[in-house]
């Protein structure tokens, strides 16, 4: 599965795509987040929960569309209705899904435990089921 690219699309790449890239590359899926309107910095408790249960990398960073748009992928994810609203064309015909999940931005810690458990649970077996099939 590793050969398949998927990105992760939210609108400000600094919780919720990260942690789903972060689990995704966990499991061997080559994984790439973004975000329609990227804040530029990884929230610091995405970072912890990461951290928390050993799959933060250093590579892990808030970028935008425009960085990854010319990169061939096989699955685009959107992961909030802003994201799934804006979802730019992609060069090559991608398959898109959605599965949103609530943004714990400005929440407490609890929550982005909650985000990162509901992520591994409910995006990585349809992601892995997409990827497949």
């Amino acid at each position: 599965m590793s050969s398949k690219k998927v990105l992760v699309l939210c609108t400000g790449n600094s919780c919720r795509s990260i942690i789903a890239e972060a689990v995704l590359k966990a499991e061997g899926i080559n994984a790439v987040s973004a975000g329609v309107e990227a804040s530029g910095r990884v929230n610091p408790n995405a970072k912890k929960v990461l951290e928390e249960n050993g799959i933060w990398r250093d590579e892990f960073y808030s970028k935008t569309v425009d960085e990854v748009i010319d990169e061939d992928f096989d699955l685009v994810v959107t992961v909030c209705d802003n994201a799934k609203e804006t979802c730019p064309v992609f060069p090559k015909k991608t398959k898109t899904i959605h599965i949103p999940f609530e943004d714990p931005d400005g929440k407490e810690y609890e929550e982005f435990i909650k985000t990162f458990e509901e992520i591994y649970k409910k995006l990585l077996p349809i992601v892995k089921k997409n990827l497949i099939s």
